[in-house]
């Protein structure tokens, strides 16, 4: 089982409480416990995307959201193997061969380390704030990670689909030409499809375990993920936030249950009143996560 935090700082989000260390939380705070993390063995870290959220919704999504491609250039600086979530991207605010650029100069920078994890979006206030269209939007996803696909890691790139087509310009940096891994965010079944249908990986957000093991239990879901050749990653967020160094039997508790769900990896929030306890709450669950692999 892979685990990769839920960055603190970087979003507040208002069903988990956040303590004055965290709400008062610096970059070097981030970089820290990305360092951290990293000597620990997690996966990643992350970082969501949110330009403007109107203030009649602060309260229940936040209002906090740091720039994702900023803060994770930062700490892919100070940082040598641990992996760069973006948890998640809205497409629609983005042109794929911006994506391409912006994150594949990231690619570059970092020696490979770029996860994108991109979502569909459904703040309307937000794609009208920003001039971009809320109808249609699924669709246009889909066309848009197409595009990614056929474009990271080319210089240049081609594409000619229902919603983007280019050819004739040059895009450097691009990224590494590789297999991009790309977990597609959300809560719905159409969620779980495009990400079985076009991604790597499903990473969803604010969905119960009886919720998720409704949708991973499905049959058409199981045989999507059984024919694919390549690796699927499913990646669950346990909620509420764990507290392995407090209470290690429940932690590792929970990590079974996910696993019992399909999850291959784990997005965590962790119960913390200071940096130095969110560390120790890292190395509690990585040696939680081993104690679980051991007896498997």
């Amino acid at each position: 089982m892979q685990l990769g935090i839920v960055t603190p700082i970087v979003n507040l989000n208002p069903r988990f409480e956040a303590p004055a260390w965290e709400r008062d939380g610096t970059m070097a705070d981030v970089v820290a416990l990305a360092q951290e993390a990293e000597r620990l063995g997690y996966g990643w870290v992350s970082c969501p995307e949110h330009i403007a959220i109107p203030e009649e919704v602060a309260s229940v999504r936040g209002g906090r959201y740091w720039d994702p491609l900023v803060t994770l250039s930062f700490v892919g600086a100070s940082t040598t193997t641990i992996g760069l979530l973006s948890h998640v991207l809205v497409l629609g605010y983005h042109h794929p061969l911006e994506i391409v650029k912006r994150y594949g100069t990231l690619d570059m920078a970092s020696g490979g380390r770029v996860i994108l994890g991109a979502g569909v979006g459904s703040l309307q206030a937000e794609f009208e704030l920003l001039g971009a269209q809320f109808d249609g939007r699924g669709d246009r996803a889909d066309d848009a990670l197409r595009a990614i696909r056929a474009s990271f890691g080319q210089s240049r790139p081609s594409y000619s689909g229902s919603h983007y087509r280019y050819s004739g310009f040059f895009v450097e940096p691009s990224g590494f030409e590789r297999h991009l891994a790309i977990w597609v965010g959300g809560r719905t079944r159409r969620s779980l499809r495009r990400a079985l249908e076009l991604g790597d990986g499903w990473i969803p957000f604010g969905l119960g375990h009886d919720e998720l093991a409704a949708m991973l239990g499905h049959e058409e879901v199981a045989a999507a993920r059984a024919g694919r050749a390549e690796r699927f990653d499913v990646v669950l967020a346990p909620e509420p936030a764990l507290d392995p160094a407090g209470d290690p039997d429940a932690a590792a508790t929970t990590v079974r249950s996910y696993a019992a769900l399909g999850a291959t990896a784990l997005s965590l929030r962790f119960r913390h009143r200071s940096r130095a306890h969110y560390m120790e709450q890292l190395a509690a669950m990585a040696e939680v996560s081993a104690g679980v692999a051991a007896r498997g």
